[in-house]
């Protein structure tokens, strides 16, 4: 015989009909306590009233519209693996097609770099003309932004300067667009922080 109140767990024993070891006690606990037998009766009535509600079932679609509104992570390589598989072709004339047009590509280049590596004056001249292009791009950038961001006072100083003045530029940007950074950074925890405590 049991000498309190039903537990939830036990109640709901009672409710489903279990006929295991245990459940003798809590039956004869309920026929001797009335408070015991309003709760089994009441918890039977809900689960009466639950069984007579209907069965509804989601759409077809629905765990398809879920699984899109979903961000997925996906590692580079996995990324990278089904990229390359959607570029090689599926059918085995498409692929022998690809194939031949790989090494014709490979070979190409092969016999091209082969020539310009015997040619190393040329090379010496293209990558030459090539960093200095890359020089004059860097620099006018840089004064771009000099320009646009302290004006055209700073933009004559940096001109002046030469290497000197777009290395010191450089170095204030970089300073300035950190500092930038930060402050947004702090100003956005510093917000949330304040709608978190509301």
């Amino acid at each position: 015989m049991i000498n309190r109140h039903l537990l939830p767990n036990e109640i709901d024993l009672l409710v489903d009909g279990d006929v295991g070891f245990g459940v003798a006690p809590l039956r004869a606990h309920v026929r001797q306590c009335p408070e015991c037998q309003a709760r089994v009766d009441e918890a039977r009535v809900i689960v009466d009233a639950l069984e007579e509600l209907p069965h509804f079932a989601p759409s077809s679609v629905f765990a398809e519209r879920v699984m899109q509104q979903v961000h997925v992570f996906e590692p580079w390589h996995v990324a990278a693996r089904n990229s390359v598989r959607r570029l090689v072709p599926h059918s085995t004339p498409a692929r022998i097609a690809a194939a031949v047009m790989g090494v014709a590509a490979t070979t190409v280049l092969a016999v091209a770099s082969l020539w310009i590596g015997m040619r190393l004056d040329m090379l010496t001249v293209f990558s030459g003309t090539a960093i200095q292009r890359g020089r004059e791009i860097v620099a006018s950038a840089i004064e771009g932004v000099v320009g646009a961001a302290f004006g055209p006072a700073a933009l004559a100083v940096v001109r002046a300067m030469g290497a000197a003045g777009l290395l010191v530029a450089t170095i204030i940007l970089a300073v300035a667009a950190t500092g930038a950074v930060i402050g947004v950074r702090r100003l956005a925890t510093a917000s949330s922080r304040r709608a978190g405590g509301q």
